[in-house]
């Protein structure tokens, strides 16, 4: 799919709890979940190339993208179609040196400073806006608040921006709508999906409540 028309991100560990990841991230693309990522810092590298192989394999069945997190490596040898990284992970050059010309590269931001540095950018093909809310899967990262979305909404506008950017953290059925009004289009969850009890009914709930795009 174009990643520019992206509007529903899922982050997931690897379930190994549960055994269901293949059934789970089938059950999330079917709910219209746009791009999953398989962020889990309790499995290893080559368990991580064995999982990124089934979401590929589901991926490519709903036409849908998966991303890989934090490390270029095994974005380079699985093939991920999406790189996401944080300030202070590998810079996004880096990244553009390693993984080439057609790979998606995002980058999570956490201030004013950052969304105009992200912006600004030559190399960044989408960017995340938050926590919005104090998440559990990012224990002490100060949350942001409602307020620097509202910001990089403005911020894009101002600069006529086509550069997709998602809301992250803490976000949820019950409070997606105060994201939207702040300006987010494109929104990045956690629990909301991966502890529903029916992941695609989540899935086309949060997706029911983003506006289209334009």
């Amino acid at each position: 799919m174009d990643q520019t028309k992206a509007r529903l991100y899922l982050c997931t560990d690897a379930r190994k709890d549960r055994g269901d990841f293949a059934d789970f991230v089938a059950a999330a693309f079917a709910g219209g979940v746009d791009i999953i990522q398989l962020r889990d810092k309790n499995i290893d590298a080559a368990e991580e190339l064995e999982y990124l192989e089934i979401l590929r394999s589901v991926a490519d069945q709903h036409a849908r993208l998966w991303a890989v997190n934090d490390r270029a490596d095994i974005a380079s040898l699985a093939g991920a179609p999406v790189f996401h990284v944080g300030q202070t992970d590998l810079p996004v050059a880096s990244a553009r040196t390693l993984l080439g010309p057609a790979a998606v590269i995002g980058l999570s931001t956490h201030s004013t400073e950052h969304v105009d540095a992200a912006l600004a950018a030559n190399d960044l093909n989408y960017f995340c806006v938050g926590p919005v809310w104090a998440t559990p899967t990012k224990p002490g990262r100060a949350a942001v608040g409602t307020q620097l979305l509202r910001y990089a909404a403005a911020r894009s506008a101002a600069t006529d921006s086509e550069l997709p950017w998602f809301a992250i953290g803490g976000i949820d059925l019950g409070n997606i709508n105060q994201v939207v009004d702040a300006g987010a289009t494109r929104v990045v969850v956690v629990r909301a999906i991966t502890d529903a009890n029916d992941p695609t009914d989540a899935a086309q709930r949060l997706l029911a409540s983003l506006p289209a795009l334009g």
